[in-house]
């Protein structure tokens, strides 16, 4: 959306309805899963306007519980109908922003490994069994330290990387060390080459000399969703 995006606020629904841009299988292109085959659930609207962002979730449709949890299972099988999918990512926009405990319930239930990407400016109280990766954004006066019930949920923490812009050169202290999360840095896509080689080069960087993990944006590279 490239901050383009309307800026949404939190949705206070029963989750029995999901406002949802896209259902489809990939794999996952970046941190923890990178590699394995997933189904994607993309949900709509978002509480950040990034102005790198390159997502697109300002157009989605409302569903029912049901009918989101039919596609995840249609898609999770392949052409012979084994279920070959056993990943679900749930992201956006901005995925807290609506009321996605009983989506992340069913599927639990339902046996796969469900996984939220986060900006982590919104939290809600979701079933333990849930992972969630947390891309902390920044802001002119920096970030922000996670908030308490957040931290100690979180499983992975990315930090998207620019070389030209100040408030991306780095990666701050915002509570990660205390409970020694997983650290991952990814490159920002600015949608220029040049930039783009700067932005790897700073992240290999940052993850040789601080020991963070290295994310690439390998569905970028594949040419897939």
């Amino acid at each position: 959306m490239f901050g383009a995006n309307k800026i949404l606020p939190p949705n206070f629904g029963d989750g029995q309805m999901l406002e949802v841009t896209h259902i489809f299988p990939t794999l996952q292109g970046e941190g923890v899963y990178v590699g394995m085959p997933a189904v994607f659930i993309r949900l709509g609207g978002c509480n950040l306007a990034c102005e790198f962002c390159d997502t697109m979730f300002d157009d989605f449709t409302s569903m029912p519980l049901p009918e989101i949890m039919e596609q995840v299972h249609k898609l999770s099988r392949n052409d012979g109908g084994a279920r070959v999918r056993n990943l679900v990512v749930v992201t956006g926009g901005e995925p807290m922003r609506q009321n996605i405990e009983k989506l992340c319930e069913a599927l639990l239930a339902a046996g796969f490994t469900v996984q939220i990407e986060t900006n982590g400016t919104i939290y809600r109280e979701l079933p333990l069994g849930v992972e969630i990766v947390c891309s902390p954004k920044s802001t002119e006066n920096g970030y922000t330290p996670l908030r308490p019930d957040l931290l100690a949920r979180v499983s992975a923490l990315k930090f998207v990387i620019s070389a030209s812009d100040e408030k991306y050169k780095r990666v701050p202290e915002i509570g990660q060390s205390s409970r020694n999360i997983p650290v991952f840095v990814q490159p920002m896509d600015e949608c220029d080459a040049a930039k783009n080689a700067a932005n790897t080069q700073l992240a290999v960087f940052l993850a040789m000399q601080r020991g963070y993990r290295l994310s690439l944006q390998t569905h970028k590279i594949l040419g897939i969703e």
